[in-house]
């Protein structure tokens, strides 16, 4: 390793894929002996969160400074921007590394404000690539993102698909690119037992619309209706569209089925149901799926983003999004193939050489050199 490096990661939502993603990241810096700080938004996350910071804390050696950011363009942005400017001059950063719609805007446009020097990096992580090019938002987005690539050191996607909607969203970069998969630990990799009571499929994810529960809910019910049989799940999570799903499951009559929780640690999430459903609108690529495959968990997905890149010779069995019909089909196939477990042990030992933590913060290393 070259001289330890001062790097700071600045995003927006302290929640989901992001947030693991960005904690797994400076987690190998650190122990690399990088010194690393931390910028985000301070009004969203839960007592889940709260602990998820505390476990990374002693690691940030440039500390967790956390202000008020607007998950919607508001006014409170040139406030949020001025602060992220003046807590990167006084940190001194030789990278600011950004992540997803937000804090790519925050973090370039802060790091170019303090000094010009300072190396910058941007990881849309979907982001503003989920909106319609024709879209007013996506037309103020995309024209945004081209602006802010002269401000840009290197661009850092995390799949081809990401890559290519930013190729036909905002156009090619003006700026380098780069394309670093998500990877995992190998602890990871280990199976994870169910319990005795577990259900049959397991829902754990956001919730909110662009992460489709009311689509797997649907498809449930779907699936209860055409099989006859008792199936149950688990709905896991948290999310600004809780309460909706909350009343669609008392409205689709599956209160007796449906076992619902708070967020809580995927591998303990693993434990409580056979099947894991990911039923998204859209994903850049997912560290869901990434975790759920590598701890042997049968999975039906949609062909959504990167997913199909997770799953490499087994896209085939991707559901079309959007299609409660399709996915209830795919999740009674599922339940019934009773080799399902020996095609999860086959997914996860291809999965394990493409999609290494260490190789994902090496490369990223790299780039910033």
């Amino acid at each position: 390793m070259s001289k330890p490096l001062k790097i700071i990661h600045c995003f927006r939502s302290p929640v989901g894929g992001i947030f693991r993603h960005v904690r797994d990241l400076l987690s190998q810096q650190a122990e690399a002996g990088h010194q690393v700080g931390l910028i985000c938004d301070s009004t969203t996350g839960g007592a889940y969160e709260d602990k998820l910071f505390e476990e990374i804390r002693p690691l940030l050696l440039l500390g967790l400074h956390r202000i008020p950011m607007a998950r919607s363009i508001a006014p409170r942005d040139l406030s949020a921007l001025l602060k992220t400017k003046s807590l990167i001059k006084s940190l001194a950063p030789d990278v600011v590394h950004s992540h997803s719609a937000k804090g790519g805007v925050y973090g370039r446009m802060g790091a170019w404000l303090a000094n010009k020097n300072i190396k910058t990096f941007y990881c849309p992580h979907g982001g503003a690539m989920h909106y319609d090019a024709g879209s007013l938002k996506g037309k103020v987005f995309f024209t945004a993102e081209r602006f802010l690539e002269r401000m840009t050191t290197s661009l850092i996607f995390v799949s081809d698909y990401e890559r290519n909607a930013y190729h036909e969203k905002v156009g090619i970069p003006r700026c380098p690119e780069a394309i670093v998969y998500n990877g995992i630990s190998p602890e990871e990799f280990v199976p994870v037992p169910l319990k005795d009571d577990a259900t049959d499929f397991l829902y754990i994810g956001m919730k909110r619309d662009l992460k489709g529960p009311d689509i797997f809910l649907d498809a449930l019910k779907i699936a209860r209706d055409k099989s006859g049989q008792n199936l149950t799940a688990w709905f896991v999570g948290d999310g600004p569209d809780e309460a909706k799903y909350d009343e669609q499951i008392k409205r689709l009559d599956l209160s007796n089925c449906v076992h619902v929780s708070n967020a809580m640690p995927a591998r303990d999430a693993f434990t409580l149901g056979d099947i894991v459903v990911v039923p998204s609108r859209a994903e850049s690529l997912p560290y869901l799926v990434l975790e759920a495959l590598a701890a042997q968990k049968p999975m039906v997905a949609v062909n959504v983003g990167g997913i199909p890149e997770i799953f490499q010779d087994h896209k085939n069995r991707l559901v079309p999004i959007e299609d409660p019909q399709a996915m209830a089909i795919a999740m009674l196939e599922l339940h019934g193939n009773q080799k399902r477990h020996l095609q999860a042990i086959e997914m996860a030992t291809e999965l394990q050489k493409k999609f290494s933590l260490a190789a994902m913060s090496q490369s990223v290393e790299k780039l910033y050199l």
